[in-house]
């Protein structure tokens, strides 16, 4: 068998070459890393399970109108993507006050904020994520004033459809994290919806208990990471309801 090449390797997915050239392949793995990976563990089926979580939540948009860089998914834990130049920010959407902000701004965890709030952070290991303004994107051409209305016409948009999707399956969506990248098709550009959207990149509260059914689990020590993954998936229709995640591993639906 021909060997792949290896184009990045992250914390948690690895980057192919893809079969097709503008193509790539990006397997999932189960390595969970937390606090700039000073915390570090491999949760057996987690990277099955995001592989499966992104794919149905990428399609689902895909069919709204919001351009992603999804192309299919090719087995249980790799899915074929377009290559896209990332626009080095991290795009979080807050709708919910939890972690970071709550922390900055002396507000309590579970408090709604009056609307929701998009931040952004520069994406350097080294300098762990810095959050940043506008002004520092386009001063540094990280992203062009163009690209950033793209980016919150995008972002808008998508939490906006995700909030009411989770919704309807009995979760809120407290916040979450996004990647965009720049497609190019001849001479022509457009940004589009890149990385993965997943519980390793969500805050997922049930609606009635406010359980954590995220990578909060990890963060935390709370335990039951891929039951609660799994019942994510379940919700969304991917996991059977017959199948306990917790007995022998999550078996997804084909």
């Amino acid at each position: 068998m021909k060997r792949r090449r290896t184009i990045y390797e992250g914390k948690a997915k690895i980057l192919y070459e893809g079969p097709e050239p503008g193509t790539l392949i990006q397997y999932f793995k189960d390595d969970t890393t937390a606090f700039d990976a000073m915390k570090k563990a491999t949760i057996e089926g987690k990277g099955v399970l995001n592989n499966r979580i992104s794919e149905y939540l990428m399609t689902q948009l895909n069919a709204i109108g919001v351009p992603t860089h999804f192309v299919r998914r090719l087995n249980m834990r790799e899915q074929l993507i377009k290559e896209v130049e990332i626009i080095p920010l991290e795009v979080v959407v807050r709708n919910v006050a939890a972690g970071s902000l709550s922390k900055r701004l002396g507000i309590e965890e579970g408090t709604p904020l009056p609307r929701s709030i998009i931040e952004y952070y520069y994406k350097s290991d080294k300098l762990h994520d810095p959050w940043v303004s506008e002004e520092h994107i386009t001063a540094f051409g990280w992203a062009s004033p163009q690209d950033l209305d793209d980016i919150v016409n995008l972002t808008i948009r998508i939490n906006d459809f995700l909030s009411g999707l989770f919704l309807g399956v009995g979760i809120k969506l407290i916040d979450f994290k996004l990647e965009f990248g720049r497609l190019w098709e001849n001479e022509f550009m457009r940004v589009v919806l890149a990385d993965e959207i997943s519980p390793d990149s969500c805050r997922l509260w049930d609606f009635q208990t406010n359980e954590k059914l995220d990578k909060d689990r990890f963060r935390r020590d709370l335990g039951g990471v891929a039951e609660a993954y799994s019942e994510v998936a379940r919700r969304l229709g991917i996991l059977p309801e017959s199948i306990n995640p917790s007995s022998g591993g999550p078996v997804l639906v084909k």
